[in-house]
């Protein structure tokens, strides 16, 4: 009998959110997506396509103006959305962690940034406070912090972007989380710095077999730390496949626009293509497939929304 390694799998999840005029927006409408153990799944697109949403759902952090309409969010095989809220607090920073977009806003400004995690810690590992110390002075060392000591009794303030970035990342991981949801976890860092964090990120899951939800749209990123990727449109899936067939084989217009959009250096470009238009606004979404209004193969069929079509064995895409 096959052993089933899945760890994470998401069933028609729907995330709305509501404005001040009782308009229903349609952030994640409809989605599905599995993650095995030890395997990081990257979710791309462009700004406000749901991703950041997505992920934050499967926390249970939704603002109060949004719901999770409908759906069900199974980490192995417990259904999040069944729980109460007092056993999703044991879950939420133990078995999934989440590395923040923004740490200057994520971290706590009144409290140094070693009692932040210190206080993790305790909670979840229910150790006591000279024991939580030495934790975390252990992972500040693995994040590659130098004089940790030192940088624990520090503010977030005192603390340099990539300081405060393996800080956020030593938090997440201090609990030795099974799924860590790392949103956007370079943008703000130099190049250099980033490369250092995201090496950083795959010697760890291969340290602690940890499944890595990506959420990003820079897909050099993607092509490095990867193995399978999931393209979001407008709160849809538009393709999912293996990292190799979805570069190699691209099926939808939308991830063929957003590949052909990236800069090469195996031919000369004279000027990098772009795809027209805007992510419509949640108010506003087209009937039928959300990308016909941007789609240079739009035809009639379109107004129909696209079912899942198999391009091969692990590749599918929505699209007519």
């Amino acid at each position: 009998m096959k052993k089933n390694n899945t760890i994470l799998r998401v069933e028609n999840l729907k995330v709305y959110f509501y404005n001040d005029y009782g308009q229903e927006l349609k952030a994640v409408d409809d989605i599905s997506f599995q993650v095995k153990k030890g395997e990081t799944l990257a979710l791309v697109g462009e700004s406000g396509c749901g991703k950041s949403v997505t992920s934050l759902a499967l926390l249970r952090l939704i603002d109060s103006n949004g719901k999770i309409v409908d759906g069900k969010i199974f980490f192995n095989n417990c259904d999040l959305l069944s729980i109460t809220e007092k056993q999703m607090q044991n879950i939420r920073g133990k078995d999934i962690s989440m590395i923040f977009q923004e740490p200057s806003s994520a971290l706590n400004p009144v409290y140094t940034i070693g009692d932040q995690i210190i206080e993790a810690i305790i909670l979840h590992q229910k150790v006591f406070y000279r024991e939580a110390r030495k934790r975390a002075i252990e992972m500040f060392k693995l994040v590659g912090i130098p004089d940790p000591e030192k940088r624990l009794n520090e503010y977030p303030h005192e603390l340099s972007g990539g300081m405060k970035q393996r800080g956020m990342i030593a938090m997440a991981l201090s609990c030795h989380p099974q799924l860590l949801i790392a949103d956007e976890p370079t943008t703000s860092l130099d190049v250099t710095i980033q490369a250092q964090i995201l090496e950083l990120m795959q010697n760890l899951q291969k340290q602690l077999n940890m499944a890595v939800i990506l959420i990003t749209h820079d897909l050099g990123i993607v092509a490095n730390m990867a193995n399978r990727i999931l393209v979001m449109y407008a709160g849809k899936i538009a393709e999912e496949g293996q990292v190799n067939d979805i570069f190699k084989n691209p099926s939808h217009p939308y991830t063929i626009g957003l590949l052909r959009s990236i800069p090469r250096l195996d031919i000369e470009q004279e000027k990098l293509e772009s795809i027209p238009g805007m992510v419509p606004d949640p108010s506003q979404f087209p009937t039928g497939c959300r990308f016909r209004n941007r789609c240079p193969y739009e035809d009639q069929v379109c107004i129909n929304q696209p079912e899942k079509t198999l391009v091969d064995e692990n590749h599918s895409v929505f699209c007519h």
